[in-house]
């Protein structure tokens, strides 16, 4: 029997509210009720009850037995773990990671850049108690931490343009910049010594080092940064060893993916 032109745009329209359900329940980070995410989607809680269920069929989502509250199940993690490691570079920076954690024990990151967000695909986590922590999957604005400046420095003047005209500079912390003007300066910067500085600018007394991972066709595609708390980072740490260091790391991923250092 053919699928009419009204089964099909109401089975698209399934597919798309499912997949806000699904988005919806990865950007809360914790269990929601039916009612919150029916109110945060606009859409009729039975609506939404019926997507949850056919969800929950397929182990994408789950709820809790006692409180009822919905949240991603396994397989969304599986799905969303092997589409992480089809991704080599995760493989190949992996173990040059866990080499700047060893030399200075504190978080590596990598991350990349995804409509002008920054995400952090990959971590290795530092063994101190204090640490920061950005969890795989993790979104942060692009600019105001210091992978996402990298990132953003290698836009196309084009990219970048646009990047100033849709994105609001807002002002996490005092250091954060909100200038247009003085974040083309911080960009420039960036491209000319070939590492990023973020001195508390998403979150106070955090720090960060970040530098560019190219590819075989010269292009930046992720970036490497090491976070911890401003005591433990002083600006001569970040400036000098720390920053060589993540700079060299970054270029020996990129040689794993062709990139030929000049």
């Amino acid at each position: 029997m053919p699928v009419t032109r009204v089964n099909k745009t109401r089975g698209v329209q399934a597919v798309d509210r499912a997949l806000a359900i699904l988005e919806t329940l990865a950007r809360e980070g914790s269990p929601m009720m039916l009612s919150a995410i029916s109110a945060e989607l606009r859409l009729n809680i039975s609506t939404v009850h019926r997507l949850l269920n056919a969800l929950a069929a397929h182990g994408l989502v789950e709820q809790e037995p006692y409180q009822g509250r919905y949240r991603l199940g396994i397989k969304a993690f599986e799905i969303g773990n092997r589409a992480l490691y089809s991704l080599d570079i995760r493989a190949i920076a992996r173990p040059a990671l866990h080499q700047l954690v060893d030399d200075f024990n504190e978080t590596a990151n990598l991350a990349i850049l995804d409509k002008y967000e920054v995400v952090y695909i990959d971590q290795v986590e530092s063994s101190n108690i204090i640490k920061m922590l950005a969890r795989p999957g993790t979104r942060a604005p692009a600019y105001c931490t210091g992978a996402g400046k990298v990132l953003l420095a290698y836009l196309s003047e084009n990219q970048l343009n646009m990047f100033l005209q849709e994105v609001p500079l807002f002002p996490y912390t005092a250091t954060t910049i909100i200038d247009p003007l003085h974040l083309r300066e911080e960009l420039q910067k960036i491209r000319r010594q070939g590492f990023a500085l973020d001195h508390g600018e998403r979150e106070e007394g955090v720090r960060c080092v970040a530098a560019p991972v190219f590819n075989h066709e010269n292009k930046v595609i992720a970036a490497v940064s090491v976070a911890g708390p401003a005591n433990r980072m002083p600006p001569e740490l970040m400036a000098g060893k720390l920053a060589t260091a993540v700079v060299q790391v970054a270029h020996r991923i990129g040689r794993h993916l062709g990139y030929q250092c000049r």
